[in-house]
């Protein structure tokens, strides 16, 4: 058995798996985001704790059996999270998450610092990744910088509270603004340039490497045996990755969850930070990726959910089913600022067309069509090949609605292959771990799912989105200059 544990922005999910890759159980324990002022976002560490905590204490109660049976542990999660510990390993505040914008200023100020930035890391330097956000803490709280020892992303603190250990892997690594993606170790002088040294680093691995063993006391409390490996695991999109068979060069997925991901696997370092696309180590050694990031996408239909008083996600979904398109509506997708292709932490969201005969689901409709001209913008910043005709993965829980994958696959131009969307991360998590605990070759393990179903791009809305998207565009544009005054 093999369990991938994905420490997610709203929930924290756990999925037990047997030797033919059958999810044996599955769990998750919600989390809440704390937004204190404008463009903050943060989460108590504390919290994912007792959220693991209680999660493996339900799986066990479900199925004891298995869970005693668990060889390896496979650790994923949300990004670019700053975890900042004392010599102790306390946390002294809370984590400022990878959606947090507060940090604009301190990009321009890294990026002053070390010119070979956007070389070193092939990336821009933007408020989300975790280098600006240490910048903003030691310019702002400059006390909790001093009695600073070790900076964790937010995995990477499970697994030191599991074993003692300070250890990432390469994709995680790689959204910090600290790696050397091409070489694939931490870079000096972008530590340098943070005011950091090597010391407050954790140790890299690839994410199939073993990192640890389970702390004796842990194991005990959980009823694991003390020879339980720990896995070093991947960011969230990258266990993703893995966990749909992404792995190959040209391999690629989409990601509907709190943000939106396209994903596109390389077998070399391919970096774009001109078009605010992300080059990033893949978690398998030899491998790359390219991501474009919307900081928004199911989460803005969470967002019309809270607004307008719908009972769920899946209502709304339903209701754009029956609404009729608008051509005068069109939403702007930017609830926390936006990342490919403006790299706009001030960037808002906006619906323009509204009406006196405006309805909920109409609303949802925009909704979800601004969301696939999001992706559509990030496509053409990756220069993502519609010609290639070859499908993507999509996982993520915002798979709610045959509409939604409909307009996402013609706003592409790709086939959409959808299958076992809901377990991606913590299902790459587990595989890690297996790849990790057996002598496997990742190709044997890290399999597409079989008989997923297919989303063919809708011929006539394609065509009507190639105007839809530079309407879109030249919205932002024109908000912005007025937001600009």
């Amino acid at each position: 058995m093999y369990l991938g544990v994905d420490l997610g922005t709203s929930a924290l999910k756990l999925v037990l798996v047997d030797d033919e890759q059958r999810i044996v159980g599955d769990v998750s324990a919600p989390l809440s985001i704390a937004r204190p002022r404008p463009r903050w976002s943060e989460q108590d560490p504390a919290a994912w704790w007792d959220a693991l905590g209680s999660a493996v204490r339900q799986l066990r109660r479900e199925h004891g059996r298995d869970v005693a049976a668990i060889r390896a542990i496979g650790l994923a999660g949300q990004m670019h999270g700053a975890v900042l510990l004392d010599d102790r390993d306390a946390v002294l505040r809370p984590c400022i998450l990878w959606n947090d914008g507060r940090s604009a200023a301190e990009c321009a100020e890294l990026e002053r610092r070390e010119p070979l930035s956007r070389q070193i890391t092939g990336n821009l330097a933007m408020p989300g990744f975790t280098a600006p956000k240490l910048l903003w803490v030691a310019r702002h709280e400059p006390e909790i910088f001093a009695a600073m020892r070790r900076v964790l992303l937010p995995k990477d603190y499970l697994r030191l509270r599991m074993t003692g250990v300070a250890a990432t892997d390469m994709s995680d690594a790689a959204g910090t603004c600290w790696l050397d993606v091409r070489s694939r170790i931490w870079s000096d002088r972008m530590l340098a340039a943070s005011g950091l040294a090597a010391g407050a680093m954790p140790q890299l691995f690839e994410g199939s490497a073993v990192t640890a063993t389970l702390l004796p006391a842990i194991a005990d409390a959980w009823g694991l045996s003390r020879t339980v490996v720990v896995a070093a695991g991947a960011g969230d999109n990258a266990a993703a990755a893995v966990g749909v068979g992404a792995v190959e060069p040209g391999d690629g997925l989409v990601s509907i969850g709190t943000s939106g991901v396209i994903f596109q696997v390389d077998d070399m370092f391919r970096p774009a930070p001109e078009r605010a696309v992300h080059a990033f180590c893949h978690c398998l050694p030899a491998r790359w990726h390219r991501m474009a990031v919307t900081l928004s996408a199911a989460s803005c239909l969470s967002w019309l959910k809270e607004a307008t008083g719908a009972p769920d996600e899946a209502t709304l979904a339903a209701e754009a089913e029956q609404a009729q398109r608008v051509d005068e509506l069109m939403f702007l997708p930017y609830l926390a600022g936006e990342r490919t292709p403006h790299n706009d932490p001030a960037a808002t969201g906006a619906f323009v067309g509204l009406s006196h005969r405006t309805r909920r689901g109409e609303l949802a409709r925009a909704v979800m069509e601004g969301v696939a001209l999001a992706f559509a913008d990030g496509a053409a910043a990756m220069g993502l090949n519609a010609a290639a005709g070859q499908a993507l993965h999509v996982v993520g829980g915002g798979v709610v609605s045959p509409l939604w994958m409909t307009m996402i696959a013609s706003a592409l131009g790709r086939p959409l292959s959808v299958a076992g969307t809901a377990h991606g991360p913590a299902f790459g998590a587990a595989r890690l771990a297996r790849l990790a605990a057996a002598d496997e070759a990742s190709g044997e393990v890290c399999i597409g799912p079989s008989n997923p179903i297919i989303v063919e791009p809708d011929p006539r809305m394609a065509a009507a989105f190639v105007g839809r998207l530079r309407a879109f565009r030249e919205l932002y544009r024109s908000l912005r200059k007025h937001a600009e005054g």
